[in-house]
């Protein structure tokens, strides 16, 4: 077995390490086509862990240690002859400190999962999942093609039913599968979904307290309320907190000497293909409302070694605001007070300081601007 730990980019959880216990997984494939490699991916407290594991006359055996139970995942390369094209075969799973066993025919589709007290709750919420997921990509999709089209009255319809069936979802399979099964496994997966289709943070908190306390004492589950709290205070109509960075000449720059402004914070890196992209909008919305009490305030998650390239990203996009890094990348001590996880992002701030909009791109920052100020 070859294994290699690597900290992703940005987790979603950077868990505290806990005191580590032993899985051990067996497995047996039969009946499947020659097989190159199995790939296997967990994340183990201090990181995430990615394996390569051969396989033997349809066997294999994978060990570790897991801070806690966690969602892994399993993957097939298969052997190609000339012409072939590959094939998606993977598995997703509930891995905990036990003696897991699996078996498979065919394909990880067919995989029965035994010895894992989650796995069976999981394997529930995967199928109520299905017909959620169908229904969210058949408007995703209709809404790439009223995109392409230019039909914004279509778009806006479509973005209003995507919100409604991904509030379906969060209620209807998440919460009602916790109301349920107060005590199931997989509960801090269940919140953890629920917030990611519900942005509420004030619900998503009351679902996290009915949490079985060792669930929430888990390192996810301290990272899981911390990051509910964060939600809470970026919340729309929350008053923004204040951050002092310096901006390209080492000066130091603060939030709250923007205030009787309104101000989008913009959260983007010079190395970010889709801000660049966005920045246009940017430019177009800052020319028309410079002058009508509105200002941007960048927030750069460059790392320390592209200040140059955060500096020439400004002048050749022409972003003629402030601009402001502590050039920490994803620990960017800003994005991480707002729980800033991807970028691009923007927060939109009214004079009196409370949070009025977020993540406004394209069109949709000057439609707001022309909705709160009056040219």
């Amino acid at each position: 077995m070859k294994k290699l730990a690597l900290l992703l980019m940005m987790p979603t959880f950077i868990l505290t390490r806990a005191s580590a216990q032993e899985f051990k997984m067996d497995g047996r494939l039969n009946s499947f086509k020659p097989i190159e490699k199995i790939y296997f991916t967990y994340n183990n407290g201090e990181g995430s862990i990615f394996d390569s594991i051969q396989v033997k006359n349809g066997v294999f055996q994978i060990k570790g240690k897991l801070a806690e139970p966690v969602i892994a995942f399993m993957s097939i390369k298969y052997v190609l002859n000339a012409g072939e094209t590959a094939t998606d075969d993977f598995l997703q799973f509930y891995l905990e400190p036990a003696k897991i066993n699996l078996t498979a025919t065919s394909s990880l589709k067919n995989a029965k999962i035994t010895g894992s007290k989650g796995q069976p709750d999981f394997e529930r919420i995967k199928k109520k999942e299905k017909e959620y997921n169908q229904s969210l990509e058949k408007a995703q999709n209709n809404y790439a093609a009223a995109r392409r089209a230019g039909d914004k009255n279509e778009m806006e319809k479509l973005e209003a039913d995507m919100d409604q069936i991904k509030q379906a979802y969060a209620e209807n399979v998440y919460a009602d599968f916790l109301k349920k099964n107060p005590q199931t496994p997989i509960g801090l997966y269940l919140v953890s979904m629920y917030r990611s289709f519900r942005h509420d943070p004030d619900k998503t908190e009351a679902l996290f307290k009915k949490l079985p306390a060792n669930l929430q004492q888990y390192p996810s589950g301290v990272a899981l309320k911390d990051r509910i709290k964060v939600d809470q205070n970026t919340s729309i109509g929350r008053y923004a907190m204040d951050f002092t960075q310096n901006d390209t000449s080492g000066n130091p720059v603060s939030l709250s000497s923007f205030k009787g402004k309104y101000v989008l914070v913009d959260f983007w890196a010079s190395w970010c293909k889709p801000c660049r992209a966005e920045n246009p909008n940017l430019v177009k919305a800052y020319n028309k409302y410079k002058d009508k009490n509105f200002t941007i305030l960048g927030v750069s998650l460059d790392a320390p070694e592209g200040k140059g390239r955060w500096i020439k990203a400004i002048h050749d996009d022409g972003l003629t605001w402030n601009h402001v890094s502590d050039l920490k990348f994803w620990k960017n001590e800003v994005a991480v007070q707002y729980g800033i996880n991807s970028v691009p992002q923007n927060l939109l701030i009214d004079p009196q300081g409370k949070i009025v909009a977020k993540n406004l791109r394209g069109e949709a920052l000057e439609e707001k601007l022309t909705e709160l100020i009056k040219l």
